[in-house]
């Protein structure tokens, strides 16, 4: 309104009185205060609990409500299967922890040696078992070396090794001196002849 009272009386447009710059940071108050996330005037239609205030009632409960997980379906449904744990929850979802009521098995929690991890760029990886004699998967030649050790970064096929009981002390010697992230995740898989690297969130 302020713009096109401006263009239609040819005066001159002053930029702090036409912008508000409360606009975004009194909606986020609002959305944090309230647990309301959307718009003020929308109130009917925005999302609810979306923040929360922090259960400080022990130190148990407030590691439960940090690693709790909502399933945003109603309440009232009789679907029993969203209530259910799925078979890729093994280990990563609490069996017991769950309330009571409607809320029943769509609220659940992390179980308790649950961990997730934030991820670190594997190309400095990749990089290091180059220089300890990993062949890259393009230059690999399967009739030359057919029991070679496959190497995969993330689920990514990157390289072959001859000696893959020498890398993989080599690349645990670097997480035990804190160069790689101690996050990182070194599978190997004799049988299969593979050495698996997960370095991702």
């Amino acid at each position: 309104n302020y713009l096109r009272r401006c263009v239609e009386g040819n005066r001159h447009f002053n930029l702090a009185v036409g912008i508000k710059p409360g606009t975004l940071s009194n909606g986020l108050k609002y959305s944090l205060a309230t647990g309301n996330w959307g718009d003020q005037k929308k109130a009917m239609s925005s999302t609810a609990g979306v923040s929360q205030v922090l259960n400080r009632y022990t130190f148990a409960s407030t590691l439960s409500h940090l690693r709790r997980t909502n399933t945003p379906i109603g309440r009232d449904g009789k679907l029993a299967k969203p209530r259910q744990l799925h078979n890729t929850h093994w280990g990563l979802v609490c069996p017991a922890e769950t309330p009571e009521g409607q809320a029943c098995g769509l609220v659940k929690n992390l179980s308790l040696m649950c961990y997730v991890s934030v991820g670190s760029p594997s190309e400095p990886l990749i990089e290091f078992m180059i220089n300890r004699g990993m062949e890259v998967v393009e230059e690999y030649e399967p009739l030359r070396y057919p029991h070679a050790t496959k190497i995969f970064v993330n689920g990514v096929w990157v390289g072959v090794h001859q000696d893959p009981k020498h890398l993989v002390n080599q690349v645990l010697d670097t997480r035990r001196k804190s160069y790689l992230q101690y996050e990182v995740s070194l599978v190997r898989e004799i049988r299969d002849q593979e050495f698996k690297i997960f370095s991702d969130a």
